[in-house]
């Protein structure tokens, strides 16, 4: 269903590249397995799904003339976007029925174990930073603005660089590792991204996404700038693990920002390569 929508027409067949590629790793992952499977998929995962196929067929069918009006503001998006299709009203939409779906489905998130509600964490972060890269490229980017739209646009393959989790964390569910094993297993790259590029600036990323999404309850969703979605504040810290090397001073530097989350070192090499 959610490669239909975009072979619908050849105008917004490009656009769902990145969204489709995460939905494979999703259902290799088996987070989205019916609760009848003989290892049941995670209720949260599906729920947040459910939500972005919903709002895209709602959208199309009230596109194709069915009487009715939208039932959310993403459905009022994705119709914005179906008639013109372009990059920013893609993330706009997309997004929307993302964070729509993080909102309502809070409470199940909270009955997934530690390490999947980092990476969902993870996952939110890097698709609204994504979004400001394409649409605010001199906050996600500062001097290097000029990257931003080329790399964030939908339609183009970098895009995945952003948001594809497969080379950041383990491929099956329910993970059979501690959360803190799995952050220092990150793949080099989207460690520099997470911590060098994107953490600097996290606060500014979901001020704009809150404004430019119509969502003020998203900036709940950090804690004084560190990632707090379905996240006790006692457990703060472990966001700051492995958040050392000169590596990441240098980018945050290079893009026009200074690191602020603490240090701090685990006595690992954290930057090798997943297996």
């Amino acid at each position: 269903m959610a490669r239909d929508f975009y072979l619908a027409s050849d105008a917004i067949r490009p656009y769902g590249n990145a969204e489709l590629s995460f939905t494979r790793w999703s259902r290799a992952r088996g987070v989205l397995a019916p609760e009848s499977a003989d290892v049941p998929g995670s209720p949260w995962w599906r729920a947040v799904n459910d939500r972005l196929l919903r709002d895209k067929v709602e959208a199309r069918l009230l596109t194709d003339g069915v009487t009715g009006t939208a039932s959310a503001r993403s459905v009022e998006f994705w119709l914005d976007f179906i008639r013109t299709p372009a990059p920013g009203l893609w993330y706009r939409a997309h997004n929307a029925s993302i964070v729509g779906g993080y909102l309502q489905h809070e409470e199940l998130a909270a009955t997934e174990l530690q390490v999947e509600r980092f990476m969902m964490n993870v996952a939110l972060l890097r698709v609204l930073f994504t979004h400001a890269m394409l649409v605010r490229p001199r906050l996600a980017l500062g001097p290097l603005a000029a990257l931003g739209p080329l790399l964030a646009d939908p339609r183009r393959r970098t895009v995945r660089m952003f948001l594809d989790l497969g080379r950041s964390f383990p491929s099956e569910y329910p993970v059979g590792v501690p959360v803190e094993e799995a952050i220092l297993d990150e793949h080099a790259l989207a460690r520099l991204l997470d911590y060098g590029l994107i953490a600097p600036r996290l606060s500014a990323v979901y001020a704009y996404s809150a404004m430019a999404l119509h969502e003020p309850r998203l900036t709940s969703l950090l804690d004084d700038g560190v990632p707090a979605y379905a996240w006790p504040g006692s457990d703060r810290a472990i966001w700051y693990t492995g958040n050392t090397g000169p590596h990441l001073r240098l980018v945050a530097r290079a893009t026009g920002v200074r690191l602020r989350w603490e240090s701090r070192p685990s006595g690992r090499f954290l930057h090798r390569t997943r297996r």
